[in-house]
Order: C-alpha cells, then structure tokens, then sequence
C-alpha cells in the first residue's frame, strides 16, 4: 500500500481511535454492537435493546433500509424505523448504527443515526463514499462480497479523503467456492488490515457464517485475531424473524457469549505480551 494513502498505518502509526457515546474501536477499545438485521416493531426492538444494554452490549444495531437479493423480501420499515431506533435508544442510552443506501436518503438518516453503516453491496458506491466523507458522523464500512482488501482500504480511502476520519472496518466474510456457510470469514484480514491501517477493524460473524451455532465460535475467532469489536445480530424470537433469522443469536445466547468475553480478551493481552 503506498505510503501517501490517509488510511496508510505509514502515514499515521498511532491508531485512530472511534468513540461513539460509550462504544470505542481501536487503540485497546473493543465493543460489541448488537440487534436485530431489520427493525421490525417499535415494542419488541426497545425490550431487545434493554435486554442487550444488561448484557453489556455498548451500541445498538438494526437496518431500516435493507438491501435484499430479491425484491420482493421484506425492505425495511424506513423512516418509521428509523423512529423506532430513536426511541429505543433513549430507553436503553445506546447510541445506534443503521445502514444507509441512498445518497438521497442520507439527511434522513443523519438525524436518527449516531453512526452510519455502509454494506457490503455498497462498499463502492463512490458517490456514497463522498458523501458520507462529508458529514460528521463516524462511519462502519463493510468489507464487499467479492473485495480484496486493496479496493476494501481504497474505499476507506474516498471518505478519509473527504475530511471524514471516523471510519471502522467491517470483515463480514467473502464469497468463495464453499458453500456450507454463507460467506467465508477472512479471518487473516484481521490482523492484515491492522498492519496495513490505523483504522480499527471490527467482525460480523454473523452474516460471515449465516449460521447461529457457528456465530460465537467465529465471534471468539476473531476476538483472539485482534478485532476491535463485534457486530452481531440479535434476535428475540429468530424463527420468526423477517431477515436473516437462521444467523441471529438470541438473546440469552448473547449473554453468555458477553459474560465470557472478559476471559477472551484476558487471553488475547496475554498471548499478545508473550509474543
């Protein structure tokens, strides 16, 4: 990578550091973001994210706008998703991240968003890249389904470019010949994209695996391969779910993955001091 780049580990040794209200990626910081894949109903997502605030979660997720492979699955619940977001997040005091997919839709999510999610489909949607380089708000960048981490970085590098430096890495798995996962978690993206960036990195076992029982052994996978955070989908009632429910934990599994997480993180300090 050349050396001029803005997301260069050469231009900036120190890494960057992301807070949003209590949630903070890199520099030693790690936080698990946690939710449901699609808001659903204004009830069931403020008691979820009560429950994942008692769990330790430090930020809250769920998509408004949903970028689905066929038209005619469930799109999202847009601006009243949005406002059901708000309101769970004055109740349980967690910040939230959604996606967004339209620059035309950008101001409006601004106003209910702390943090901006740009996925995977739209990892190079330049135009968005510039867009969200622009504002203020920190930005979690997901790595394509088919990206090397060259054009993964360069991405980040359009919004870097645009004065916004508030940017964490996503690894949520790539597509590869194996199907008996959704996608294929680069787990050596990990620590390659810390050597590389001073951008944190963060990891969606999740939607890398489409699988609730493979979700926390990847989770504890890329805990000890130096992730900065987590995102993991949560659902209350996941056979009933409206998007992606064969890959969201629920929420008691959730609490035992977070009750372990400490010992994780010990044991990462510690292997990373006798190295």
């Amino acid at each position: 990578m050349s050396s001029d780049r803005l997301v260069s580990r050469k231009n900036r040794q120190a890494d960057t550091v992301v807070k949003v209200g209590p949630a903070a990626f890199g520099g030693g910081n790690f936080s698990v973001v946690a939710g449901p894949c699609a808001v659903e109903n204004r009830d069931e997502l403020i008691q979820l994210a009560l429950q994942l605030k008692a769990s330790g979660v430090q930020m809250l997720r769920g998509g408004v706008f949903k970028p689905r492979t066929s038209p005619y699955s469930f799109q999202g619940l847009g601006r009243e998703g949005l406002q059901f977001l708000a309101e769970a997040r004055a109740a349980a005091r967690l910040p939230v991240v959604t996606e967004v997919l339209d620059v035309r839709d950008l101001d409006l999510v601004l106003q209910y968003a702390d943090m901006i999610q740009i996925g995977s489909r739209n990892m190079q949607n330049f135009g968005l890249l510039r867009e969200v380089g622009r504002v203020k708000h920190p930005v979690l960048l997901k790595r394509g389904l088919s990206a090397t981490i060259e054009e993964w970085l360069l991405a980040a590098e359009y919004i870097l470019a645009e004065g916004n430096h508030q940017v964490v890495l996503c690894e949520r798995g790539i597509r590869t010949f194996e199907t008996a996962t959704r996608n294929t978690l680069d787990i050596s993206a990990i620590p390659l994209v810390k050597q590389l960036s001073h951008l944190p990195v963060m990891a969606d076992p999740s939607h890398a695996t489409g699988r609730r029982d493979l979700v926390v052994p990847v989770a504890r996978a890329a805990v000890l391969a130096g992730a900065d955070g987590l995102l993991l989908e949560v659902h209350p009632a996941p056979e009933r779910a409206l998007s992606d429910g064969a890959q969201s934990l629920q929420p008691q599994q959730l609490a035992s993955f977070m009750n372990g997480l400490p010992y994780l993180l010990q044991a990462r300090e510690k292997c990373q001091a006798a190295i």
